[in-house]
């Protein structure tokens, strides 16, 4: 079996699902055949949850498309930064034997929770540019959860394909905001079944 790979992460154990997990960031992205759980918060950001479904190798990311308000279209700044991340995981998984044709997908987040965000929003970018990729490489989605004014956490549990969203209150979207702004200007001044979801409508009420 694979241990888990890529960019960053923090590993932990979650007590809640008793499974070893990863934490995921902004810019982060894992790739494992390992039984664990990948968590991350989103605001704007979007992640994207693959796996091949043959032989279990899974991947998870964390991007914002980066840029000024100003940018737009295929060949700003924000797009180059969506394609390398989701390549980066991708070919990462191919390399452990995932094979490109079976590949599927859930894609989550992209809501509008940064201010200051008047003339583009990032969360319509992101789901516009998460939703063409998967069509351009016909890696069909079979489930989304996109766009809204609220955060949400993810639980990609990676044995079986499964998603859990947490559709998070007010008091834990602040904490993401300041997050995702954070990376955001970080990015500025360096210029980076399988087919079901639960929904929480809060942090301890049960999937819908």
């Amino acid at each position: 079996m694979a241990k888990p790979s890529g960019d960053h992460g923090q590993a932990y154990f979650d007590a809640q699902f008793n499974l070893p997990a990863v934490k995921l960031l902004p810019g982060d992205w894992v790739v494992t055949q390992e039984p664990q759980l990948l968590v991350t918060l989103l605001g704007s950001c979007v992640s994207a949850c693959v796996r091949d479904p043959v032989n279990g190798i899974c991947g998870m990311n964390h991007f914002m498309l980066p840029g000024s308000q100003t940018e737009s279209g295929a060949n700003s700044l924000s797009a180059r930064f969506g394609l390398q991340a989701m390549e980066l995981m991708i070919t990462r998984m191919q390399s452990l034997g995932a094979v490109r044709k079976r590949l599927q997908a859930k894609v989550f987040g992209a809501g509008s929770v940064l201010e200051g965000m008047e003339q583009v929003n990032i969360g319509e970018l992101n789901a516009a540019f998460i939703l063409h990729y998967m069509d351009i490489e016909s890696i069909p989605v079979l489930a989304r959860d996109l766009l809204g004014d609220c955060a949400r956490k993810v639980y990609f549990f990676t044995d079986s394909g499964k998603v859990m969203i947490r559709h998070l209150k007010s008091t834990h979207s602040a904490k993401v905001k300041v997050e995702e702004q954070s990376y955001r200007e970080r990015l500025v001044r360096t210029g980076g079944q399988y087919g079901s979801v639960e929904l929480f409508t809060n942090d301890t009420g049960p999937p819908l």
